[in-house]
């Protein structure tokens, strides 16, 4: 059994309509996907994570993605709260997420958007902290600024997401009750250094991902000359986490049940309503 932490079902890429994503949906759970988290990345699609997740007994969470601060508006925050009230009982919602900050996208590494940013990450881990929620972090050359905020802020932990920092800020995140994401970019033989963080980090600070669309691992990927020639890029869906836990399995020298078992039980700890989810049979 695989749990994919960060997925974005509703994503335009796997088409529209509440029914777009189902056929994806079912052969990944076909290959041992039991779950998905859907993490939101603005208010306008609070709903369809939230509906995706019950059609699909899957998790979703609620935040603000640091991409999507340019144009949020100001009481975005208010709407992101209400939410979180309205949806308090919901065994689905296990997060705030996906919230954080990207110092790699250079209209956001402007002055006045990088205090804008750190604004909404800021408030955001406080609507962690005050409705008891984990989060689920976007880090993109952002690390030690995000720590910075946690330590401020202490939060319940939860999952940095597409983590690639160096080993020192990998540290420092599961002391603070995070666990890692790892997910394509694993896969391919060129990123030594990562694939050295992947394998070196203790077994239980790792969860998987696949952030489909997006990150496609390497067997689905094609450069911009191949796609200038003709040739797509293949689409990057939950089913492909079984081949990346595999890819990393190798990695650490273990069997691929032993990987699975291992990130279910870091995926639990890391967003603790998903044992609740499982222990239900949803």
């Amino acid at each position: 059994m695989w749990i994919d932490t960060h997925c974005h079902l509703d994503a335009p890429e796997f088409g529209a309509g509440p029914h777009a994503a189902d056929g994806l949906r079912e052969q990944a759970r076909a290959r041992g996907v039991a779950l998905c988290v859907l993490p939101a990345v603005e208010c306008a699609n609070f709903d369809a994570v939230r509906l995706l997740a019950h059609r699909h007994g899957d998790a979703y969470a609620l935040g603000i993605h640091p991409l999507y601060v340019p144009q949020a508006r100001d009481d975005d925050l208010d709407r992101l709260d209400q939410a979180l009230t309205r949806h308090r009982d919901d065994p689905r919602l296990v997060a705030v997420g996906e919230i954080g900050l990207d110092f790699f996208v250079p209209t956001l590494c402007e002055p006045a958007m990088r205090e804008r940013q750190l604004h909404f990450y800021r408030e955001q881990l406080k609507l962690a902290r005050r409705h008891a929620l984990p989060v689920i972090l976007h880090v993109r050359r952002s690390a030690d600024a995000l720590l910075k905020q946690l330590r401020a802020l202490p939060t319940g932990g939860g999952i940095a997401h597409a983590f690639s920092g160096s080993a020192e800020q990998a540290r420092q995140f599961v002391e603070r009750g995070f666990r890692l994401g790892f997910g394509g970019a694993v896969t391919f033989d060129t990123a030594r250094r990562l694939r050295t963080l992947a394998t070196e980090l203790p077994l239980d600070a790792l969860v998987l991902e696949t952030d489909a669309p997006d990150i496609p691992p390497q067997w689905l990927y094609t450069t911009v000359a191949e796609r200038a020639a003709g040739r797509p890029q293949g689409l990057n869906t939950p089913a492909e986490l079984p081949r990346i836990g595999a890819v990393l399995a190798a990695l650490r020298g273990l069997t691929v049940d032993a990987l699975a078992q291992a990130t279910t039980a870091n995926a639990r700890h890391a967003l603790p309503r998903l044992r609740a989810l499982h222990v239900s049979g949803a």
